[in-house]
């Protein structure tokens, strides 16, 4: 293998791994974007219950 296909393959290893890791760090974000508008929702109206007999 020669020193420039070394290169290259260490190059496209670490661009992979930092789209990875960009890919991940977005998915946190929108999950925690969800649960902050899921905290923020008035709470559902509480259903009477029926008396079963």
């Amino acid at each position: 293998m020669t020193r420039q296909t070394a290169d290259d393959e260490k190059q496209a290893r670490l661009a992979a791994a930092l789209r990875e890791n960009l890919k991940r760090r977005k998915a946190q974000a929108r999950a925690r974007r969800a649960e902050e508008a899921h905290e923020h929702e008035p709470a559902p109206p509480a259903q009477a219950e029926i008396p079963r007999t």
